[in-house]
């Protein structure tokens, strides 16, 4: 699951986040769970949970499946 997670961050997610000036980071994935780091103008911005739900997590259970998680840190 770990290199699907990272194929997902690297073609899809990374290049949405860094248009808005931001980068992501995929910290650990375990279990049925992404732990990711959003930094760049994304750490502090007050969207970061719209991004969240409406991004990061559609795209994840798409790709990775229904029953997997993802944590921000």
């Amino acid at each position: 699951m770990e290199e699907k997670a990272r194929a997902l961050i690297d073609d899809l997610l990374r290049p949405l986040i860094e248009a808005d000036g931001g980068t992501i980071e995929l910290v650990e994935c375990r279990d049925k769970k992404l732990v990711i780091r959003l930094a760049g103008t994304c750490a502090g911005c007050p969207g970061k949970d719209y991004t969240l739900g409406r991004v990061i997590e559609p795209a994840v259970k798409h790709a990775l499946g229904k029953d997997v998680s993802v944590e921000l840190v």
